[in-house]
C-alpha cells in the first residue's frame, strides 16, 4: 500500500527494436552533470507536469559492497520498466517506441507548434508509462493532427499503423481504469490485465471458484493476465518462460548479483525467494518471500520489487510492476522508531470497536529512507510512503514494513511555493500555521498513515479479504481508513510524549486545515470541469472531508465561507472535528471487518465521487493565476559503475541526468526487454 500525496497542497503540485542489455552495463552516463551542493530541484515543466530531481543523502558513506547492492537492485528494477507500459495498455510499447524513433531521427523543422506539441505528447507518455494520464486515467488528447503525425512517420521511416495509430486520435479506450460499474469495470477500462473478451462477470466467477487456504490465502491473480482461449478462461503467468519472461529473466540476472553482495543472510534469503518466485510464478513462494522480507529489518539498504499494488485493476486483483531502492535515513529513522515502538498503544486507544482491534500488533517496522532508484509504477510519479506486504494474514502474523521516502518529500518541499496556499487558505493565521508546521505535520501524517493506519484493525472471523468483499471500493476505503488513523492521532499529546511532535495542538491544526482545504477544494485542479473523481486517493480525501463537514453541520464544525466572491472552508471546532474523524474511522473499520459492501459503496458514492461543480469551476478560475503544474514527478539520479583494469567495479557514483528526455531515451536504449506485443 502506498501514499502518493501528503496533506498539504505542496505535493498536490506533485507515478523500436528489442535488444538485451549487457550484464554489467550501467545506465548510460551521456549528458549528465555532477551532483553539487547548489542543487536545482526543478528540471522542467510541460502540460500539467513538473519534473523534479532528488538527491541521495548518505550514498557516499556506504561501503563499496553496499553501493554494489544498491546498484544491482536498481538495474534489476529498470530491467522491468517495459512491463509497466504493457500492463497499462496493450499498444503502449508500440506507440512509445514509434514516437521515440521519430523524436530521435526527425531532421525537419522543429520550430513549429506542431513539433512542440508532439514533444509534449511524448513526454506525457513517458511520465504516465503510457497514453493515459497517470492520475486521472483519461487518454491524452494530442494537440497535433493525424496528418502531421503521419508526415513524421513517413519522414523517419517509422512503423506505426492500424489500431495503434488510430487509437491516438479516436474515442476508443478513453479510460485506463474505470471504476463506474455502469460502464463496465473491465469493458470500460483500457488496462491490459484482461483479454478484450473477458467480462467483469468472468473475473468474478473465475476467482470466486478458485480454492485457497482461508487462513493463509494467496493474493489470487496478482501476477497473471486473465484471457479466454477457445472460450475457456486461462491465466497467462508473469514469470520466466511465461508472459513478460524476457524482462523477468533480466531482472533475475541482476537480483542474482544483488544476492551475492547482500548485507546479511536475511536479505540474501529474501532475494533467493524472490528469484524463485520470478522463475515459477508461484504465489505461495511470493508469500514466503514477503514473510522473510518483512522480517529482514537489519541493514542500511532495502528495496521493493514485484507485482504489488492493485490500484490499476478495477477488480483489485492484478499487481502493477514496481520497484524502489532505498537507503536508511539514519537520524530520522531513530526519531520515527518511537512511533513503531508504540504501535500497540495506538491500537488500544483508537476509537474502533473493541472487537475490531488487534490484541497484538506484530512486527511493525518504520523507517525514513532516501530513495536511490525507482521504476515501474513508482516512477516518474512516486509515492511518498509505502507499507508492505499487502497480504493481510502476513501483516497480522508476521508484521510489515512502513517507510517514508524522506528525500522525495524534501525535494517536493523545496520545489514548491506558497502562492496557492495563500489563495485558498481562509486567513493569515491558517497560512502562518501551515508555513510553520505544515511540513512536519505532513511527515507525521505519512508515518501514522503507513505504520499505524495500514497496520491497524482486524477482520471478523470468516470474512473475506477486502478485495473480495469491498471489490472496486477496497482501495478508496483502505486509504481513507489509514488517513483517518493519522488525522485522529496528529493532535494527540502522545506524539509529544514520545518525542516526535513539538506541539500537538498546532500540528493538529495545520493538518486538519490542510486536509479539509485539499479534500474539498485544491485537489480539484487535477480534474477537468464536469469530471467525477476516479482515483482512489482523491476519492478518499473528498470522502473524509465531505462526510465530516456534513455530519458536523449542526454544530458548524466546518463552515463554508464566502468572502469577496471567493469560497473558503473554515474549521470552527478542531476537537469536534477530531471526534468526527474518529467516528468515521470506526465505521469504515466496521465495514472492512464485517465485509459490508453496500455500506462501503454508499460511503464512496455519496461522498467521494461527485464534485460540487460550482466549487470546481471557482477553483479552476482561481488557479489560473499560477503557472506551477498540479502534478510532479522525478527523473532518477544515474548510478554509474566505475571499473578497474580487470573489469571489477571499484566504485559507484551518483550523477544527475541533464533532462527528462535524455533519461527516457537512455532507458529505452539500455532497458528494452519486451516485444511490442505480449
Amino acid at each position: 500500500m502506498k501514499l502518493r500525496y501528503t496533506l498539504g497542497f505542496i505535493l498536490a503540485t506533485a507515478f523500436l527494436f528489442s535488444c538485451q542489455p549487457k550484464q554489467d552495463q550501467p545506465v548510460s552516463t551521456e549528458n549528465t552533470t555532477e551532483q553539487t551542493d547548489a542543487f536545482d530541484y526543478l528540471s522542467e515543466q510541460f502540460a500539467d507536469i513538473k519534473i523534479l530531481r532528488y538527491k541521495v543523502p548518505g550514498f557516499e558513506q556506504l561501503t563499496l559492497q553496499q553501493k554494489k547492492y544498491v546498484y544491482f537492485l536498481a538495474q534489476a528494477g529498470l530491467s522491468g520498466r517495459d512491463i509497466m507500459y504493457d500492463q497499462n495498455y496493450r499498444h503502449n510499447l508500440k506507440i512509445r517506441r514509434a514516437l521515440e524513433n521519430i523524436y530521435t531521427n526527425f531532421e525537419g523543422d522543429k520550430s513549429t507548434t506542431d513539433w512542440e506539441n508532439f514533444e509534449i505528447y511524448l513526454k506525457r507518455i513517458w511520465f504516465a508509462n503510457g497514453i493515459h494520464h497517470h492520475y486521472a486515467n483519461d487518454k491524452f488528447v494530442p494537440e497535433f493532427s493525424k496528418d502531421y503525425l503521419n508526415s513524421l512517420i513517413k519522414a523517419t521511416n517509422t512503423d506505426l499503423q492500424g489500431e495503434a495509430l488510430d487509437v491516438i486520435f479516436n474515442e476508443k479506450d478513453t479510460k485506463k481504469v474505470n471504476l463506474n460499474p455502469e460502464k463496465g469495470l473491465i469493458k470500460g477500462s483500457a488496462i491490459n490485465f484482461y483479454g478484450q473478451d473477458v467480462t467483469a462477470e468472468d473475473v468474478d466467477a473465475y476467482y470466486s471458484s478458485m480454492k485457497v487456504d482461508k487462513n493463509q490465502p494467496i493474493e489470487k491473480g496478482l501476477n497473471t493476465k486473465l484471457v479466454k482461449e477457445n472460450g475457456t478462461l486461462k491465466e497467462k503467468v508473469w514469470k520466466s518462460g511465461g508472459m513478460y519472461g524476457a524482462s523477468i529473466d533480466q531482472i533475475i540476472v541482476w537480483l542474482e548479483k544483488a544476492k551475492e553482495v547482500a548485507e546479511n543472510e536475511a536479505q540474501a534469503k529474501g532475494l533467493e525467494l524472490l528469484i524463485a518466485y520470478y522463475r515459477t510464478g508461484e504465489l505461495k513462494t511470493w508469500d514466503k518471500y514477503n514473510i522473510v522480507w518483512a522480517k529482514a529489518t537489519e541493514g542500511d539498504i532495502d528495496y521493493i520489487n514485484g507485482f504489488i499494488e492493485v490500484y490499476n485493476d478495477p477488480k483489485g486483483y492484478k499487481g502493477s510492476y514496481e520497484t524502489v531502492v532505498q537507503i536508511k535515513d539514519f537520524e530520522m529513522s531513530k526519531k520515527m522508531a518511537a512511533l513503531a515502538n508504540n504501535a500497540q498503544w495506538f491500537e488500544d486507544n483508537s476509537p474502533l470497536d473493541p472487537s475490531h482491534k488487534k490484541k497484538n500488533v506484530v512486527g511493525v517496522s518504520y523507517k525514513t529512507v532516501n530513495v536511490a532508484a525507482e521504476a515501474g509504477d513508482a516512477s516518474p510519479s512516486t509515492p511518498i510512503g509505502i507499507n508492505l506486504p499487502n497480504n493481510n494474514w502476513i501483516r497480522e502474523q508476521h508484521g510489515s514494513k512502513s517507510v517514508s521516502l524522506g528525500n522525495i518529500i524534501h525535494a517536493y518541499s523545496n520545489a514548491g511555493s506558497t502562492g496557492r496556499l495563500k489563495e485558498f487558505a481562509f486567513d493569515e493565521e491558517e497560512v502562518k500555521c501551515e508555513e510553520e508546521y505544515g511540513q512536519l505535520a505532513d511527515k507525521l501524517h505519512t508515518a501514522l498513515h503507513e505504520v499505524i493506519g495500514h497496520a491497524s484493525g482486524q477482520l471478523n472471523p470468516g470474512v473475506g479479504t477486502p478485495k473480495e468483499t469491498m471489490k472496486n471500493y477496497a482501495s478508496t476505503l483502505e486509504e481513507a481508513r489509514a488517513d483517518l488513523v493519522g488525522l485522529y492521532y496528529l493532535p494527540d499529546a502522545k506524539l509529544v510524549e514520545i518525542g516526535i511532535s513539538p506541539d500537538a495542538k498546532l500540528i493538529g491544526k495545520a493538518a486538519f486545515d490542510g486536509y479539509i482545504r485539499n479534500g474539498l477544494m485544491t485537489q480539484l485542479i487535477r480534474l477537468n470541469l464536469g469530471d467525477d473523481i476516479e482515483e482512489a486517493h482523491m476519492r478518499n480525501r473528498q470522502l473524509v472531508a465531505a462526510w465530516a463537514m456534513e455530519k458536523g453541520s449542526a454544530d458548524n464544525v466546518v463552515e463554508k465561507v464566502s468572502r469577496d466572491g471567493k469560497t473558503y472552508f473554515k474549521i470552527n471546532d478542531y476537537e469536534k472535528l477530531r471526534d468526527l474523524f474518529g467516528e468515521l474511522l470506526k465505521e469504515i473499520q466496521r465495514i472492512k471487518s464485517e465485509g459490508d459492501f453496500e455500506a462501503g459503496k454508499a460511503l464512496v458514492e455519496t461522498y467521494g465521487v461527485k464534485v460540487d461543480q460550482e466549487i470546481h469551476k471557482e477553483v479552476l478560475e482561481r488557479n489560473r493565476q499560477f503557472k506551477s503544474a498540479p502534478y510532479s514527478g522525478f527523473i532518477n539520479p544515474v548510478l554509474v559503475a566505475q571499473k578497474g583494469e580487470n573489469g571489477d567495479i571499484t566504485d559507484i557514483v551518483v550523477e544527475q541526468p541533464e533532462s527528462f528526455a535524455s533519461q527516457m531515451l537512455q532507458y529505452a536504449n539500455d532497458f528494452t526487454t519486451l516485444p511490442n506485443e505480449n
